[in-house]
């Protein structure tokens, strides 16, 4: 408790101070940059956009509230935790970093060092307030999103709508105007049959942490919001473990499975796990039953990782047996159930580390760039088998996302192998 109101009161100090350096326009477009270079990691070779956001320097503007938001968490972690505050020192530098960008293009109240400094503050407090001590946020194998207005709310005593905070922390360094949504014609079927109470399932390669939130900003841009809040996310056991994912994992509808990745990391738990994803599976099928489901998943079991000789970022294989258990859980329903390849460009957004880490507390990096999906063609699940159905899946994932990145990035798609 002591820690979690060192946490307020400094947040409530720094956020009232911050407003004498909010910019104006003509100064944060023509001042010169700040000799400080903030952003740490080397940016993913996949495009200039990239490179470009990674190497910025600070504004005066931005580079006072950055000073703000590392006196606010080295006062309240380096005594207390001190592993953690490096990488939460990283994150603050790349989210400054990212935010600057996006006001030079975009000049919205919301990227402007205040908004930054607000944001990075909240994210800090409820990865503290919820993914941390007695109050830690507890998962079932299901979650709804805590909107603000429902029973689980009640029950923490926070009227927050998570879900949209969510959007809102990602959503100032999307360049929303130059972000794709490709097979849009597919996207409208798919939305058109949950509306009719049948199930649709996405098979998606996975880029970001972000990618909820991607997939919310990019549906909303065709006017699929509410669809867009009703996904069902699975989720790995990092997104409700790791402190400060923890808060925007509340705000997502989830089904909470130990991946095959992970699931042997502790044999002495692994039982346990194992009877675990038994449950998640049973409350993934309840959904399926209901009708009207809207269901995200990677088949691959995790990020896509970049090619560190290449500096490409090709999409990870699906697994088979996962694809083809969602098919048995369709049919199970006895309810209609639709099966979509959704390619994802987000890599860019949140480059992940360019290896897989079992524990938490990964290093976060934030670019401003932009972002995209393509839904592709329905897959005919009742036509040619598990040897065809499976890598089908993949094959027209990984298709359309080399067509996805051209245009988002042109020149920038690995060749197709």
């Amino acid at each position: 408790m002591k820690f979690q109101l060192a946490v307020l009161s400094l947040f409530c100090v720094a956020s009232s101070s911050v407003h004498s350096f909010v910019p104006q326009q003509s100064s944060l477009h023509n001042a010169p940059t700040t000799t400080r270079f903030m952003s740490t990691t080397e940016a993913p070779a996949e495009s200039a956009d990239t490179a470009a956001t990674a190497t910025i320097e600070l504004l005066p503007e931005y580079q006072a509230a950055l000073e703000k938001a590392q006196a606010t968490v080295t006062a309240v972690l380096e005594e207390a935790m001190p592993d953690l505050l490096p990488p939460v020192l990283h994150f603050c530098n790349e989210y400054m970093a990212a935010t600057q960008a996006s006001y030079q293009k975009y000049p919205d109240e919301g990227a402007s060092p205040q908004g930054a400094l607000q944001r990075i503050l909240e994210g800090v407090n409820y990865g503290y307030q919820y993914g941390m001590g007695a109050n830690k946020f507890e998962f079932g194998v299901t979650h709804t999103a805590l909107r603000g207005n429902d029973p689980e709310s009640e029950k923490i005593g926070n009227k927050l709508d998570f879900y949209e905070w969510g959007c809102n922390f990602f959503k100032y360094f999307v360049d929303i105007e130059e972000s794709q949504v490709l097979g849009q014609d597919n996207l409208k079927k798919a939305m058109d049959q949950a509306a009719k109470g049948e199930n649709v399932v996405f098979y998606a390669n996975h880029q970001s942490e972000a990618d909820p939130q991607v997939m919310s900003m990019m549906l909303e841009k065709l006017g699929y919001a509410e669809e867009a809040s009703k996904i069902v996310y699975v989720a790995g056991h990092k997104v409700t473990t790791d402190a400060l994912a923890i808060p925007f994992s509340m705000g997502r509808n989830l089904i909470c499975i130990h991946s095959k990745k992970h699931i042997d990391t502790d044999p002495d738990t692994k039982s346990q796990k194992s009877r675990q994803n038994m449950k998640a599976l049973g409350g993934m099928l309840s959904k399926l039953k209901a009708g009207g489901c809207l269901l995200w998943v990677a088949p691959s079991g995790g990020r896509d990782r970049r090619d560190v000789e290449t500096g490409k970022t090709p999409i990870a294989p699906f697994d088979s047996k996962t694809i083809d258990m969602f098919r048995l859980m369709g049919r199970k329903s006895k309810i209609p159930t639709h099966y979509y390849p959704l390619s994802m460009v987000s890599y860019e957004l949140c480059p992940p580390p360019d290896f897989i880490e079992a524990g938490t507390g990964e290093q976060r990096n934030f670019r401003f760039v932009p972002v995209g999906i393509k839904v592709g063609d329905e897959l005919d699940a009742e036509v040619g088998g598990d040897e065809a159905f499976n890598p089908g899946a993949y094959e027209q994932t990984v298709k359309d996302y080399y067509e996805l990145r051209e245009r988002i990035f042109p020149g920038s798609a690995p060749e197709q192998e």
